[in-house]
């Protein structure tokens, strides 16, 4: 099954250093997933001056589960970056 990722980063003035610290680790943890062909496109969402401030991921995983606990060990998740 696909799923449509959209994932909202924190509003808070440390926000933009909790992503740029932690995407070296993301970037690290997602690669064998896009060979895998599990994530089929994904990238960051910027606002108006340029500064990342989500994401957006399809994905493709057997069921709901399996894209619920690949997303609860990415990352940008466990180190408090997605927020919504």
């Amino acid at each position: 099954m696909q799923f449509l990722v959209v994932a909202k980063d924190g509003t808070d003035e440390d926000a933009l250093e909790r992503r740029r610290r932690t995407r070296p680790a993301h970037l690290i943890s997602i690669g064998p997933l896009v060979e895998s062909g599990n994530v089929l496109v994904g990238g960051a969402i910027l606002n108006d001056v340029g500064d990342m401030i989500g994401s957006m991921l399809l994905v493709e995983f057997p069921d709901r589960e399996g894209a619920d606990r690949w997303l609860s060990e990415d990352p940008y998740v466990t180190d408090g970056v997605w927020r919504d």
